[in-house]
């Protein structure tokens, strides 16, 4: 061990003696200390296995220890820190993460937010990642992301690909419901400023899960996703998330306000032609009955 690694581990045993859990470092200060170079992760498309529970993963005995991986630009941010917990496996990393968002000081501390975290449901093995934007009344109950009529309906979106549920990740670019005066069962988008406080967590778990493919669900989640512009702009074609193929379509509550108004068919099958995309691109199987869903006739 060079002497500045063992410096570096001596100062992180000071600090977690006295009961710090993480620290701050600029960019390239621990590649720095540590001479590592780092280099791109190729991964081939991963075999089917069973989904592991995010919630039973263990945690890791010792407390996490936050350095920044790498750097990745936000809409109207400078730069946005990418976060590396300990533990051996993603599980134990994804539980370590989990357990950081709990004690997130920058979301804590905003009085726009609540407190209730909503971490993110699904297999650490994903191939396929959906994004959205903040849980809602339903989600912060049950701390659960897409579990109200919106989560209901993704769910029958990836049914209708041929998948399940807990064989994808499903995570939110911000981990508490935004406050609101009254707010009963209300929500509404996140902030900018809230979504700067979260954004550090969902990157992580994009780089901790490495999916094939990643689902931004509305423009609130594209943008946290350093994708700005509309949904009827962005949608229909790949974008990409540090590297990741990134498809933008509408969020489920929107086609709940279309069936509303009598043009759901035509909002269905936008999003299902964003999916069949989708699928294609991660070597689904395509059936002619699944081409043809919400056809107009």
């Amino acid at each position: 061990m060079s002497a500045a690694s063992q410096l570096l581990k001596q100062h992180l045993q000071q600090r977690q003696m006295l009961g710090k859990t993480h620290v701050a470092l600029r960019p390239g200060t621990m590649d720095r200390l540590t001479g590592v170079v780092r280099e791109p992760v190729v991964r081939a498309a991963p075999e089917p296995e069973p989904s592991r529970s995010l919630a039973a993963a263990p945690a890791p005995a010792s407390a996490p220890v936050v350095r920044i991986l790498s750097e990745a630009p936000l809409p109207e941010t400078k730069k946005t820190e990418l976060l590396e917990v300990a533990g051996e496996t993603v599980e134990e990393k994804l539980a370590a993460l989990r357990a950081m968002a709990e004690t997130w000081e920058p979301a804590l501390s905003m009085s726009s937010l609540r407190k209730t975290m909503v971490f993110a449901v699904g297999s650490p093995l994903a191939s396929l990642m959906f994004v959205g934007e903040a849980p809602g009344a339903e989600e912060e109950k049950l701390r659960e992301p897409f579990v109200g009529p919106a989560g209901q309906k993704l769910t029958a979106i990836i049914k209708a690909m041929g998948l399940e549920r807990r064989k994808v990740y499903i995570s939110n670019i911000c981990k508490f419901r935004p406050a609101m005066d009254n707010q009963g069962s209300g929500n509404r988008k996140p902030t900018a400023e809230e979504m700067r406080a979260c954004v550090p967590f969902v990157l992580t778990e994009i780089d901790l899960i490495k999916p094939l493919v990643i689902v931004a669900l509305g423009a609130t989640a594209a943008e946290g996703l350093g994708i700005p512009g509309t949904v009827g702009g962005l949608r229909g074609k790949f974008h990409s998330t540090g590297g990741i193929p990134t498809m933008v379509t509408y969020h489920p509550s929107y086609l709940l306000r279309e069936e509303q108004t009598g043009d759901g068919i035509r909002a269905k099958r936008a999003v299902w032609e964003d999916m069949l995309k989708v699928m294609e691109k991660l070597g689904l199987p395509i059936s002619a009955k699944q081409r043809g869903y919400f056809q107009t006739k």
